[in-house]
């Protein structure tokens, strides 16, 4: 099959821009590093905590506005705790010289995510958040605030990711039916490819919901974070019990469930969701106006994610669910969020799930990488 002209870089690309120094780093890049269509983003060697989130705006360095508004340096070479409430701005290892036509978008990981750690990258003359224009030339910084937990960093921990493309990628929704009726790329909730309302679910990407019955009355169906907990390693596994810092949440026969203003909340896609290998996806809201919630900080899906011939079978999306300023209902069945797909260039050399430590393959409800398993 050939390369598409416009969409998504694959991991193999992504090894091409190392070796071109369009990516440049003071080290190689760690074995597991490269995602078959997104690069994990390294911590450097100092945090800066800063007054206030800033974006430098057209024509500034980061550096700059930086040297205004830090209140601190904090050195990360052996690890250092990152509170919850402040704001920190890191310079990463990784640093850009992209040709003309490629650009760049970024996203928390999810284990980022899973974790309530608000992170996001900003680049010099940066008007938008996680956005890297075409032919972008510089540093790469994260601006990280942990929500929920206090966090243990240090050099290289990777809490972002990076996305490259050329050109426009986005499938339109009626060539993602035509992909849904061909390969199935979301079932369950009422969506599947035989039932008649399945266009009525893809609008803007495929529209997913909420899950709040799971198995029957008595069976869990989210977490919510705890307060005042101890520190979470991010680079360490299984390391600590879920109980120390999540509440369970149970199904008690009202498929509803309040969100308490500022809590944190781990719940579950009643779909399950595949990727086919031409393609990659991305969580975005569904509609600020539909609720004062935010869901998923955390939203790439890689080629592979849920794939049945490695071992996914389809894979439910786990949803990190945040009120704001008022407590919300939300119940059962609700659209919470869409999955957006993107062409892919080319098909990945390695496909998620298949031997790069890809910790959420066929996943139902589940916790951060962090927490050992039950």
């Amino acid at each position: 099959m050939t390369a598409a002209e416009h969409g998504i870089l694959p991991a193999q690309a992504i090894r091409a821009l190392f070796q071109r120094e369009r990516i440049i780093a003071p080290r190689s890049p760690d074995p597991d590093q490269i995602q078959p269509a997104s690069l994990d983003l390294r911590l450097g060697p100092v945090a800066y905590r800063v007054r206030a989130s800033f974006l430098p705006g057209a024509g500034t360095p980061v550096a700059e506005k930086l040297e205004r508004l830090k209140l601190h340096a904090i050195d990360l070479k052996d690890g250092a705790v990152l509170e919850t409430g402040c704001v920190y701005i890191v310079p990463l290892l990784e640093s850009l010289a992209l040709a003309p036509d490629i650009s760049a978008t970024t996203n928390p990981k999810s284990s980022t995510g899973r974790l309530d750690v608000f992170t996001r990258v900003i680049t010099d003359g940066g008007r938008a958040f996680d956005t890297v224009p075409a032919g972008y030339n510089g540093p790469l910084y994260a601006e990280i605030s942990p929500r929920t937990f206090p966090v243990l960093v240090r050099e290289g921990s990777r809490l972002s990711q990076i996305r490259f493309r050329v050109g426009q990628s986005l499938v339109s929704d009626d060539a993602l039916l035509a992909i849904h009726l061909a390969h199935g790329i979301v079932s369950g909730g009422g969506t599947t490819a035989e039932e008649d309302d399945t266009e009525a679910v893809i609008a803007g990407g495929v529209h997913l919901t909420i899950d709040l019955e799971g198995e029957g009355p008595g069976s869990l169906i989210g977490y919510r974070g705890k307060r005042h907990t101890g520190v979470i390693d991010v680079d360490a596994k299984a390391a600590q019990d879920p109980l120390d810092f999540w509440e369970p949440i149970y199904h008690r026969g009202k498929s509803e469930l309040i969100l308490d203003p500022n809590e944190f909340y781990i719940l579950m896609s009643r779909e399950a969701v595949h990727v086919p290998p031409l393609f990659a996806a991305e969580m975005v809201p569904f509609d600020p106006l539909v609720g004062e919630f935010r869901v998923h900080y955390a939203g790439f899906f890689d080629p592979g994610f849920g794939h049945a011939a490695i071992g996914g079978a389809g894979a439910r999306a786990v949803l990190e669910v945040r009120s704001h300023e008022v407590p919300f209902i939300v119940e059962h069945g609700q659209t919470v969020g869409r999955l957006v797909y993107e062409q892919m260039l080319d098909r990945p050399d390695s496909l998620y799930g298949e031997g790069i430590g890809s910790n959420y393959q066929g996943q139902s409800l589940k916790l951060s990488k962090h927490f050992r398993a039950d």
